[in-house]
C-alpha cells in the first residue's frame, strides 16, 4: 500500500483546480479542425419521415440511453471538481445518458477526495465511468485501481492515455515502459468493462487492435480538435512546450481509422460541438459521442444549464437526420459518409 504525503495530495488538487480555472478563462482548443468539416453525409431530398418521429435511443454496454450522448470526464477531486460533477450528473439523469467522472488519482492519495466524484445520489440510474490514467498503473495494485469503480458505484473504468499532457507537465509522468501489460493485467482482473481513452491527440487504428487483444471493451478516441491539454498546462509551467501544443490525430481521421480496425463500441469525442459534426461521428461508426469542454462552464453554474446545452446538441442532431432521412440511430449507421 502506498501511502501519499500531505505535499502530494495537495499537489494534485491544486493542479485539478488550476485546470479547471485555465479551462474557463484561457482559450485551450486546437487551432487545427477536428477533421469533420472534410466529412459531409448524403442529403436526402425526400427524406419521407415525420421529424417527430426521430427516436435517438440506444444501448452501450448493455445499458439503455434515450440519446447517443457521452459526457466525457472533467474533474473530481476537490470541491469545485464535487460541484461539477453533481450538476453534469444529475443532467445526465435527466437526459437518459452516460457521463464519466475525472482522473480518481486523487481518490488514491486521499481516501475523503471519494465524495466529489459520488454522483450516484443525483444519478442513480445512468451509466457510470470511472477514470484513472494509465500511467499509474505502474504504482498501484491493480485491487486497489479496480476499487476506485466500486467506491463511487461505476459501471465500468476509463484508462486514459495523456502521454502528451504529462510531457507537457513539470510534475508529469515520463516513464510509460511497461504500461501496456499493465493494461492488460487490469482487463484480466476486472469485473466491469474496461475503456480505453486518449485526452485529446486521438488513437490508431493499430493501437486500437492491441488494446482489444488485451481486453479493453471499448475505444474513446478522444482525438485532435478540441481540448489541447499541452495547452492547458502551457498555462502551470515556464517551459516551452508550443512545439506540441497542435500534436496529435484529428478526431475524424481517428475513428475512421479505429472503426475500420475494430468491432468494439467506440466513443468518438474531441472537439464535437454541435448535433450535425454528432451525426458525422455516428454514420462513420461511433456508437456513443462525448464532449466535455462546451459542458464546463454550464457545470459550474447548475444542472440546468447543461441540460439545456445538451437539448441544443439533440435538436440539431434531430435536424440532421431529418435532412438523411434516419428515423433512427440504427439507420444513421447507414447513411452514406462522403470525404473531401
Amino acid at each position: 500500500m502506498i501511502v501519499m504525503s500531505s505535499d502530494k495530495k495537495s499537489v494534485t488538487k491544486s493542479r485539478k483546480d488550476d485546470h479547471i480555472r485555465i479551462c474557463l478563462e484561457k482559450n485551450v482548443e486546437f487551432a487545427k479542425s477536428n477533421g469533420f468539416d472534410r466529412v459531409e453525409l448524403e442529403h436526402s431530398a425526400l427524406p419521407e419521415i415525420e421529424r417527430s418521429d426521430i427516436d435517438l435511443s440506444t444501448r452501450f454496454m448493455g445499458k439503455k440511453f434515450r440519446y447517443p450522448l457521452f459526457i466525457e470526464a472533467i474533474t473530481g477531486g476537490t470541491a469545485q471538481g464535487e460541484r461539477i460533477n453533481k450538476n453534469l450528473a444529475a443532467a445526465a439523469e435527466a437526459l437518459g445518458i452516460g457521463m464519466g467522472v475525472g482522473s480518481q488519482r486523487a481518490m488514491l492519495e486521499d481516501a475523503k477526495a471519494t465524495r466529489t466524484y459520488s454522483v450516484r445520489d443525483v444519478a442513480p440510474s445512468i451509466f457510470l465511468l470511472g477514470n484513472i490514467g494509465a500511467a499509474q498503473l505502474r504504482k498501484y495494485d491493480t485491487s486497489r485501481v479496480l476499487a476506485l469503480v466500486d467506491a463511487i458505484k461505476a459501471d465500468g473504468l476509463a484508462i486514459h492515455l495523456n502521454v502528451a499532457q504529462e510531457l507537457a507537465q513539470k510534475e508529469g509522468d515520463k516513464s510509460w515502459k511497461g504500461v501496456f501489460d499493465d493494461i492488460k493485467a487490469l482487463c484480466a482482473k476486472s469485473k466491469v468493462p474496461i475503456i480505453a481513452k486518449e485526452t485529446g491527440c486521438g488513437i490508431s487504428g493499430k493501437l486500437s487492435e492491441a488494446l482489444v487483444s488485451a481486453g479493453v471493451k471499448a475505444i474513446d478516441i478522444a482525438g485532435a480538435g478540441g481540448t489541447s491539454w499541452v495547452k492547458v498546462d502551457s498555462h502551470r509551467t515556464d517551459d516551452d512546450v508550443s512545439h506540441i501544443e497542435e500534436w496529435g490525430i484529428p478526431t475524424a481521421r481517428a475513428l475512421k481509422d479505429v472503426a475500420g480496425s475494430v468491432e468494439v463500441p467506440i466513443i468518438a469525442s474531441g472537439g464535437i460541438r454541435n448535433g450535425v459534426e454528432v451525426a458525422k461521428a455516428i454514420a462513420m461508426g461511433a456508437s456513443l459521442v462525448g464532449m466535455a469542454l462546451p459542458l464546463l462552464k454550464p457545470a459550474t453554474e447548475s444542472s440546468e444549464s447543461v441540460r439545456k446545452h445538451l437539448e441544443k446538441i439533440i435538436s440539431q442532431l434531430e435536424d440532421a437526420m431529418f435532412l438523411v432521412g434516419a428515423r433512427n440511430v440504427s439507420e444513421l449507421k447507414k447513411v452514406k459518409v462522403l470525404y473531401a
